[in-house]
């Protein structure tokens, strides 16, 4: 069951990047209220207060995330999912839509240089 879950979430967002149109704005931009109300405490401006170089940029989520180079997507949903050291996992307290949302908008910004 698990397994299918990811692999709809990956199918979802590959279908939503592949397409990019006014409603990928809207969820970015929902993305980003998500991002503000449970991310940006630690990650402000896509930084880490925690870890200095485990940032949200590009190139620190390619070397510290697996797959991230193969599947960022997916990568960061199993992050935000699942969480690791000082990271609390969101499994429980955001629903799989909220987790895509926040995904793509990481996403968006680390492509675009925060």
């Amino acid at each position: 069951m698990r397994i299918l879950l990811l692999i709809l979430l990956s199918a979802i967002a590959l279908f939503k990047l592949a397409f990019i149109s006014p409603a990928l704005a809207a969820e970015t931009s929902n993305g980003a209220k998500i991002f503000e109300a449970n991310c940006a405490s630690c990650h402000i401006g896509g930084g880490n207060i925690l870890i200095s170089q485990k940032t949200l940029k590009k190139e620190a989520l390619s070397k510290y995330l697996e797959n991230y180079d193969s599947d960022s997507i997916q990568a960061i949903i199993h992050q935000v999912q699942n969480g690791k050291n000082a990271m609390p996992a969101f499994k429980g307290k955001l629903s799989p839509e909220e987790i895509l949302e926040v995904a793509a908008y990481v996403f968006q910004n680390a492509e675009h240089g925060w």
